[in-house]
């Protein structure tokens, strides 16, 4: 019996064998559709490939590799009757090239399990950021598959590129690296490469090579594949990891604290240098031991356990046993050891207070100095200005108002300067008691520069005529008229040192001059000058001028007064006003003190108020209330006040105004601080909580003290003006005339 042979092998065949014309229409299609897709043959025939073919798969039996060489490998995607896809790879050949009857035949096998785990091996590749590559050593051909390309950031290509190619996506500080790499790759049959990759401009990543080597019969190398993988991630958990143990060595290593870090059960793990400085262990000799060789043991579990819900438990170690037996105190901090969220175990970091302690009780004990030093300065000033109020005061109102002969008045004015004198000593003591403990502030106000210095002549002008010297000044064009500063401690500086020229000088005379400096900002930098043509300073003395209690006379005769501090609160005065003040040394006779100070320029607005302001008219006759309990400085207060044609009225306390002012009207107060019954701080908040502003009297301050914080707390308390004694004339007057 003869049987169609063709026909039978087609028949129980698992592959699909199936033919169609150049335009994809069905000429035969194998019984085999039946199984895989569903359709009979017959279903297929006259119809055209792309009615059961995937869409995106409709041209591939048409590729180029097949027009080119009759034959190809391709894999599509067919759809079964039931309407899903199942993935086929086919075998085409091109029968009858070039003739007008042209037909392709396909022979394919299904492989969607395959295409499933390709797919999957794919995506897990995608996910750990790995691709592969092939180098073709007999062609010298690099083949880089899909993952590499996003990875590297370079397009997709179908042709295989050279090695030289591939070498030129490193960076050309990586390159040499993996050619010896791989050059060793070649005869140890793999290698391992990590290097860092610029993705994009200032984008980097960590990747890394992997090769296996494939040879011939003869060992020659065929080929090596490998993968690619990023590892930026790992990369940075590294570094993390790297950081984290270097913060901790350095916690240990540099720490000027002893570090011990303990088991959850108190077992010391590890110490540091500092821990055997303060306990006299070596690290091996704490190592594994409990640390209640330090602390009591009944202490340690209760304290380690607690220190994590309160932090105020650490305090409980507070002393620190040491190897020779005495216990050194300390300052604690107990921190627990968390590693995945869980407690594994603490820090104690102990800080040695054993010398703090000693510096804190040598502080506190001359906080208490200083501070019976303040009080006593308060005290004295008080007691010593009161009664200085009263040598001064009569001694002016006697000059001025009584009949003398030339041996009283004589008499008189050696009463005044000697008072004048005793007050000056006063105020540099309180002036370098308040500036040494900064307290000392400056006062901002509207100063007239050329004024100033003309003022601070004028008060010398006596004595340097006295002794035949000229007094002179110049100060540059380029300074503006007006500055913002402390006026009357610029004065106190150049009356020091102007002063302290005039001293020492006995022929020709003393000159200021001021030019500006280069400034930023706001500010004015100025540079004064004084200079005499006095005796000289020696220059081996010039560094002990500055310092407190030591006269410019100490290395000549002694035949000044003075306390020694002038020029010490000079230099610290130039200090408050961000300058600075030296000597110009000199050979021969003259001095030249030097400092600079800033000072805030003035605004044309400012300037221009200052210009035009109107003259005050003279001041009218006022009446005055006098709060002292002080008879000898009631007498001076009154005596000079009707001299000024004013009338007074006198009260002895603070109770004694707010009655008076309560059935009697007064232009002005002036009030002592320190009275008896009521003083004069909680007299004035009475007066100003309950009469009326438009009724309420100027309230001055007078008071014997002349300490940081008293004319502040003068004018917290609602004072308007404030008066040191002794009071002189001048000074009254100056008040009276600035409120009316």
């Amino acid at each position: 019996m003869n049987m169609d042979w063709n026909q039978f092998i087609l028949g129980h065949m698992d592959d699909l064998v199936y033919c169609c014309d150049l335009e994809g229409t069905g000429l035969y299609c194998s019984d085999s559709v039946t199984h895989w897709l569903g359709y009979v043959p017959e279903e297929l025939i006259g119809v055209k490939f792309s009615e059961w073919c995937h869409p995106e798969d409709i041209h591939v039996p048409l590729s180029k590799d097949l027009l080119r060489h009759h034959r190809s490998i391709v894999e599509l995607r067919l759809k079964s009757k039931e309407g899903h896809y199942l993935w086929f790879e086919f075998s085409l050949r091109l029968a009858d090239a070039g003739q007008p009857n042209s037909k392709i035949l396909a022979i394919g096998r299904e492989i969607s399990k395959r295409k499933y785990d390709e797919l999957m091996l794919e995506e897990t590749m995608r996910i750990a950021r790995i691709g592969s590559w092939e180098w073709n050593v007999a062609e010298d051909r690099v083949a880089l598959f899909d993952q590499l390309y996003p990875m590297f950031g370079i397009e997709k290509k179908e042709e295989r590129m050279s090695p030289t190619d591939a070498l030129q996506l490193l960076h050309p500080s990586e390159r040499e690296r993996l050619v010896e790499t791989v050059a060793k790759a070649m005869d140890v049959g793999n290698f391992d490469f990590e290097f860092q990759h610029e993705f994009q401009p200032g984008d980097f990543q960590y990747l890394h090579i992997r090769g296996i080597v494939t040879y011939d019969e003869d060992g020659q190398p065929l080929k090596i594949s490998g993968t690619v993988q990023d590892i930026s991630e790992r990369k940075l958990v590294e570094r993390k990891l790297q950081e984290t143990v270097e913060r901790y060595n350095s916690l240990k290593k540099y720490n000027h604290d002893a570090v011990f870090s303990l088991d959850l059960n108190g077992h010391i793990i590890n110490t540091n240098v500092m821990a055997e400085k303060l306990t006299g262990y070596k690290i091996p000799q704490m190592t594994g031991k409990r640390f209640s060789m330090f602390i009591e043991e009944r202490h340690l579990q209760n304290i380690l356990s607690a220190s994590i819900t309160d932090a105020t438990i650490e305090k409980g170690i507070d002393k620190i046993k040491t190897k020779d037996g005495t216990e050194t105190e300390v300052l604690t901090t107990i921190a627990p050891i968390i590693i995945n969220q869980k407690n594994a175990g603490f820090y104690i970091i102990a800080k040695d207070i054993s010398e703090q302690k000693k510096l804190l009780i040598a502080k506190e004990a001359a906080e208490s100095t200083n501070k019976a030093k303040s009080e006593f300065l308060a005290m004295m000033s008080h007691e010593i200005r009161t009664p200085m109020n009263g040598v001064i005061g009569m001694t002016d109102l006697m000059l001025e108002t009584t009949e003398v002969s030339d041996t009283q008045r004589e008499y008189l004015d050696i009463i005044r300067k000697s008072g004048d004198t005793l007050l000056a000593i006063i105020n540099d003591i309180l002036d370098f008691a308040k500036i040494e403990s900064g307290k000392a502030e400056l006062h901002e106000e509207l100063i007239d520069l050329r004024k100033a210095i003309s003022e601070t002549l004028d008060i010398l002008m006596a004595r340097a005529n006295k002794k035949g010297l000229t007094l002179n000044y110049f100060v540059s064009p380029d300074i503006p008229g007006m500055l913002f500063g402390d006026r009357e401690r610029l004065k106190q500086i150049l009356l020091n040192l102007v002063g302290n020229s005039v001293k020492f000088t006995y022929s020709g005379g003393v000159t200021v001059s001021v030019n500006r400096l280069p400034s930023d900002n706001n500010l004015i930098r100025l540079r004064f000058k004084v200079s005499d043509t006095g005796i000289g300073i020696p220059r081996e003395k010039i560094p002990l001028l500055f310092e407190p209690f030591s006269q410019l006379d100490h290395f000549m005769t002694r035949r000044y007064e003075g306390t020694g501090l002038g020029l010490a609160i000079t230099k610290k005065l130039v200090g408050l006003m961000d300058g600075e003040i030296w000597v110009e040394p000199q050979d021969g006779p003259g001095a030249t003190f030097i400092f600079d100070i800033s000072l805030k320029g003035n605004t044309n607005k400012i300037d221009c108020q200052v210009e035009g302001g109107e003259e005050q008219p003279p001041g009218r006759k006022l009446h005055i209330l006098i709060a002292e309990d002080n008879e000898i400085n009631q007498i001076v207060l009154q005596k000079m006040l009707e001299k000024l044609g004013h009338s007074t009225r006198i009260v002895r306390n603070g109770k004694e105004v707010i009655q008076t002012i309560a059935y009697e009207s007064f232009d002005m107060i002036f009030m002592d601080v320190h009275m008896p019954e009521m003083n004069g701080l909680e007299a004035t908040e009475v007066i100003k909580s309950t009469v009326p502003p438009e009724k309420c009297p100027v309230i001055v301050a007078v008071t014997a003290n002349a300490l940081k914080g008293d004319r502040e707390n003068c004018l917290k308390a609602g004072m308007d003006d404030y008066l040191s004694k002794p009071i002189k004339n001048s000074r009254v007057a100056e008040v009276i005339s600035k409120y009316f």
